[in-house]
């Protein structure tokens, strides 16, 4: 099973609105991408630790599932979970909600990868960092 964290919250502002009233979908990517941040600290791990072994991760596959509208003033909340570790990327599964009701709003799945930020490439994950990650993974 799952162990679902709160990642991050925020406010749907007038200006984030399209022509339709409700959330643009540019927004959600970028709320996601705020909340997506928080998953080394979920598992223990300090940004700080990771960008000093030269390590970044980066995105390889993305998918979002809008599935209900957004409107100004409401209250956002994005939960997430680790759903697979491997020898270099983690899979992880981030849900919206509208906080006051927890309407789930949208889903977004991402497949990261363990990078190495001088040679630029894939690399595998530090034992101990991985052990982290599968800590918080489905066992």
């Amino acid at each position: 099973m799952e162990k679902w964290f709160d990642l991050w919250r925020g406010i749907v502002m007038p200006a984030q609105c399209d022509v339709y009233g409700h959330l643009n979908v540019r927004h959600y990517a970028a709320f996601f991408d705020d909340a997506g941040w928080h998953f080394p600290r979920m598992a223990g791990l300090s940004l700080a630790d990771i960008r000093s072994r030269g390590l970044g991760t980066v995105a390889a596959t993305l998918t979002i599932d809008f599935l209900h509208e957004l409107r100004a003033g409401q209250l956002i909340l994005v939960r997430g979970a680790v759903t697979r570790v491997g020898t270099k990327s983690f899979s992880h599964e981030m849900r919206m909600y509208e906080a006051d009701s927890m309407t789930h709003c949208a889903t977004q799945k991402t497949v990261e990868v363990c990078f190495d930020t001088a040679a630029r490439r894939a690399v595998p994950w530090p034992e101990d960092v991985r052990a982290r990650l599968l800590a918080i993974a489905p066992g």
